[in-house]
């Protein structure tokens, strides 16, 4: 009998790897740690009001559907997705704002008022992001890195298209206005990256949004989530909650199993880990199972900063004043970043991501009522912050200035209340250093230089994730799946589909 692939976490990644691998035949079970699954995506709920707990952005949804197809469904059975407009809006220090779209005939007169020199350099701008989407989405996102060699090949390509550069420089040597600079640069914040040290092989997000979309689920990202279950389940894939991991086995350098924290052992065929690949280097494998290489690599890893996210209800509705997503701008942009990634302190200043789901979707509030998520970017754990002391007083900060730059008179219309740090990521999570994305993206933790898919050391364990290439982001772990079609072997004894789904397939 086939032994199963057993994975490790039950996020975006993991669920994703267990459909691709139970698609081509193979037993799988998936182990999660928590008390639901999601890992970042998981859900809050308080008072009658429905959180997600982290991603609240969709981007290229054929992905997902893709998934979905592969086991003979259509996505649409299970979830409805609905697209946002505008993508977010953007508000500025100074009172202004600007709403970024897919429609460039309303995207060009905004660029236009703000400062008109600025469209044609837009322009240039965009088709520059296209040719580096064009190479580093479309033809690297889905392949494995596994050797220099894999790197030597796309060089060249990475050179011509100015990936040495940053994303900040490079959308400066196109658009002069500070204020439209900050706009087409904030997007490698969603990935973990700082603009002014991130390559601008990451500028490929603005033109994967121009061409898919941004879209929000009904029910909120969480129901993603559930219908990912919910397939697995229908093709005989176990997703096992409260099963923590304290250890992949290995014998004569390859992964026979895990054992739980309670002592119990499950014989693989082969093991992924979702888990972030230095905790599951540093906490899950034996050091003699690990080379000098990989102990070095995750004492070295640098990762990015950390969130603080607040969760908030409150009576009536925004809806004239708050779009579905928000982006504050603070006083300095530079400045502030340079702050929360390389001093690593906690200042009076702060850049927000504002996320109104009630807006799209009424139901994720009791009748009434609005939820509301706000996200600032701050230090990881490595700050040395303590955040039993800070985090209350940081979040009333936070609610005073929504309330005095967007939403009169909030605090005295919220209902309920709470609040994570990178606490929740370290502790929770399991993520180094409560980071919220892994490894930075920068130009030396990317591709080649990321965690590889496959491990180094340990002969049939994989990677998936945020902490894997091709990275962090909703389509950048959902691809870290796709790659292990090109490294997981196919079974001896494929396990065949449950009958009603192989005639879905065959059609």
């Amino acid at each position: 009998m086939t032994k199963p692939i057993v994975i490790i976490g039950a996020g975006f990644g993991g669920l994703s790897a267990a459909i691709r691998l139970r698609a081509r035949g193979w037993p799988v079970v998936v182990l999660e740690a928590g008390d639901q699954a999601g890992g970042r995506g998981r859900v809050f709920e308080r008072d009658g009001h429905s959180f997600d707990a982290g991603p609240t952005v969709i981007t290229a949804p054929y992905l997902i559907e893709e998934l979905f197809n592969l086991l003979g469904r259509n996505l649409d059975d299970y979830v409805d997705l609905v697209p946002v407009d505008p993508f977010y809006r953007v508000r500025f220090h100074d009172g202004g704002h600007f709403d970024y779209t897919q429609d460039e005939e309303r995207l060009l007169p905004q660029i236009k008022d703000i400062n008109p020199r600025d469209v044609d350099g837009y322009l240039a701008m965009a088709e520059h992001s296209k040719r580096i989407f064009e190479i580093g989405y479309e033809q690297l996102a889905h392949v494995p890195f596994d050797s220099v060699m894999d790197m030597i090949r796309v060089a060249p390509h990475m050179m011509r298209l100015g990936n040495y550069k940053s994303v900040y420089s490079m959308v400066a040597s196109y658009i002069k206005d500070e204020r439209l600079r900050q706009v087409f640069t904030f997007q490698p914040l969603l990935i973990g990256g700082n603009p002014f040290t991130a390559s601008s092989i990451y500028l490929l997000i603005h033109w994967l949004e121009r061409k898919w979309g941004v879209w929000f689920p009904k029910g909120g990202t969480h129901a993603l989530v559930k219908a990912m279950v919910q397939v697995l389940a229908e093709v005989d894939v176990p997703v096992h909650m409260n099963s923590p991991v304290e250890e992949i086995l290995v014998s004569n350098g390859k992964a026979t199993g895990v054992r739980l924290e309670n002592g119990e052992v499950i014989e693989a065929s082969h093991v992924v880990s979702n888990a972030d690949p230095s905790f599951t280097y540093g906490q899950l494998i034996k050091s003699e199972h690990r080379s000098k290489h990989s102990d070095r690599r995750v004492k070295n890893v640098r990762q990015s900063m950390g969130l603080f996210v607040g969760y908030f209800g409150a009576e009536g509705d925004y809806n004239d004043d708050v779009m579905h997503h928000e982006i504050l701008l603070g006083p300095r942009y530079k400045g502030l970043l340079n702050d929360i990634f390389n001093r690593r302190v906690l200042t009076d200043d702060f850049s927000l991501y504002l996320h109104q789901p009630t807006r799209t979707d009424p139901s994720l509030a009791p009748e009434g009522k609005s939820s509301f998520y706000v996200l600032s970017p701050v230090p990881n754990q490595k700050s040395g912050i303590d955040w039993d002391q800070e985090g209350e007083a940081y979040f009333d900060r936070i609610l005073e200035h929504l309330e005095g730059r967007l939403m009169p008179g909030l605090r005295d219309r919220i209902t309920t209340k709470f609040h994570v740090t990178p606490r929740y990521f370290e502790e929770e999570l399991r993520t180094p250093d409560g980071a919220g994305f892994g490894p930075e993206p920068t130009l030396t933790q990317s591709a080649w230089f990321r965690y590889h898919n496959r491990s180094e050391d340990v002969e049939g364990l994989f990677f998936v994730g945020a902490g894997t290439h091709p990275g962090a982001g909703v389509p950048g772990v959902i691809s870290s799946a796709k790659v292990l079609d090109r490294v997981v072997p196919d079974p001896k004894l494929a396990i065949p589909l449950p009958s009603q789904v192989l005639g879905r397939v065959a059609k």
